[in-house]
């Protein structure tokens, strides 16, 4: 067991996994077109931790001294949260983009499993264990771990009473072996990870004990395991110009429809079952370590909107206008903003249930909404600065004719802005802001760990309101005995 290669990852995407992509079955995930550009990116990262530069920031030693990921050590201290974030920013940097499903992120969700081992002995003593047992794992193999969270959308009355099975992920048998489950779930990146932690997401259980459990299951499922087939989306970059599109061929994210056609999980990895206590749990604190690193994501997504703002009114002369300078000051509230919530958040950090370190909830999740309900408008505000020309730009190849290439040199230089380095500022411009990547990253964001109202209420549950329900009572000569609840 070692640190990874980013050989040894392509490699192992090879292990008879079912791909389907464009009417046709994917015979090799690693060299496949759709695929390709993103398992580079991924095996980038693999490499990067064998480079002495790099070395020092993105691997950490456990307890018996074995060299692993920085992002699959659980934190025990603020430092370490401290070193969840270079690490994060230390990869982006190199790849000089966006990437939200790579595997830091989402192992997270198990650390948050990992907090109620209580709950968990409670059912049954094993479960506890193999949760432990996973995230050593996960950091000793070095795995790229996702996680698979959201169901198709069926008839959600038929789904919450239990009547349905046929779409929402269910157990149908239990053997010697482990469970049989059956039913589906959507992931990113799961047709080039290792394996995905599998959990429910409904929030109404109200069906009952009985009629319920089935669905009451979370597990580990290895990606490439019997049964188990991934529908995937097309991919908005393949076949275009790298030059027009520089982020979407590069860092494309594909998404998946993950049908489970009676796969069997085995009982070591089988993390609770027939337990909607362990479920509503699960999803109640999924989030509280994974925040930390998708935010940060984000906070680059910032850096970038600012960045290209800033490139486009400079090589004009616009930021000699005070209204030019008050929207660039609006970017730069919002990106310091986001920056604001995530140093408070482990300033701030609280020790958790299962004795980690975890960044401080209410910091992180209102964060995480000002982050996200903030992006649209500043991606607008941007569009605003950069201006018209971010959607009348011809493209590369019209630029190189030599036919028209004086026309072109005349009306796209811009003083020491040649007409290909302005070009190649308005192509990264579009595929930030109006590309259908960047609509979809837009989409994708918004509910890629959990829709609004739940982002909403994580903020609600998270913060402590008695203290200013005291400096009330104190100020209006309130009786102290009167008590307010949440419920």
């Amino acid at each position: 067991m070692a640190l990874m290669t980013g050989k040894q990852y392509r490699e192992s995407l090879n292990d008879g996994r079912e791909v389907f992509i464009d009417g046709k079955r994917v015979k090799n995930v690693a060299e496949h077109p759709s695929f390709k550009p993103i398992v580079d990116v991924k095996a980038r990262m693999y490499d990067m931790a064998f480079e002495p530069e790099k070395k020092e920031k993105l691997t950490t030693r456990l307890e018996d001294g074995e060299v692993v990921s920085r992002a699959y050590k659980a934190p025990k201290t603020k430092e370490d949260l401290t070193g969840i974030r270079n690490h994060v920013e230390t990869v982006l940097d190199d790849l000089g983009g966006v990437v939200y499903r790579v595997g830091d992120e989402t192992i997270g969700e198990m650390w948050s499993l990992y907090d109620a081992q209580d709950k968990l002995n409670e059912i049954n003593p094993s479960y506890a264990k193999n949760i432990a047992n996973h995230i050593d794992r996960v950091a000793r193999e070095d795995l790229f771990h996702v996680s698979a969270n959201t169901d198709p959308k069926g008839d959600r009355s038929k789904l919450f009473s239990g009547k349905d099975g046929g779409t929402l992920l269910h157990v149908v048998e239990e053997n010697d072996k482990g469970i049989v489950v059956k039913g589906a779930k959507f992931e990113t990146a799961a047709a080039y990870a290792h394996q995905a932690f599998v959990k429910p997401t409904i929030l109404n259980w109200e069906a009952g004990e009985e009629t319920m459990a089935p669905f009451a299951c979370g597990f580990i499922a290895d990606m490439g395991a019997p049964g188990l087939k991934h529908i995937c989306r097309t991919s908005l970059g393949t076949g275009k110009n790298d030059t027009d599109y520089p982020i979407s061929t590069k860092f494309e994210e594909i998404d998946t429809l993950l049908i489970f056609d009676n796969v069997l999980i085995p009982w070591e990895n089988v993390l609770f079952h027939r337990s909607l206590a362990s479920a509503a749990y699960i999803r109640s604190t999924l989030h509280r370590y994974s925040a930390f690193n998708y935010v940060l994501r984000v906070l680059r997504r910032a850096d970038y909107l600012l960045g290209t703002a800033l490139l486009n009114v400079e090589q004009t002369g616009l930021t000699k206008l005070q209204a030019v300078r008050e929207k660039i000051s609006q970017l730069i509230n919002y990106r310091e903003g986001i920056n604001a919530h995530l140093t408070a958040a482990v300033a701030n950090a609280e020790v958790s249930p299962g004795g980690l370190m975890m960044p401080n909830q209410s910091l992180l999740y209102t964060g995480r909404v000002f982050a996200l309900s903030n992006f649209p408008a500043m991606a607008h505000l941007t569009r605003e600065l950069v201006g018209g020309q971010l959607a009348v730009t011809p493209d590369s190849e019209t630029f190189a004719d030599p036919a028209i290439q004086e026309y072109v040199d005349k009306y796209y230089s811009v003083g020491e802005w040649s007409a290909k380095e302005r070009g190649k500022l308005l192509y990264f411009a579009r595929d930030l802001l109006n590309s259908s990547y960047a609509g979809h990253r837009t989409t994708f964001e918004l509910f890629a760990q959990s829709p609004p109202f739940a982002q909403q209420m994580s903020v609600f549950n998270s913060f402590d309101m008695e203290a200013q329900r005291e400096m009330v009572r104190k100020a209006a000569d309130l009786k102290a005995a009167i008590t307010v609840t949440n419920q």
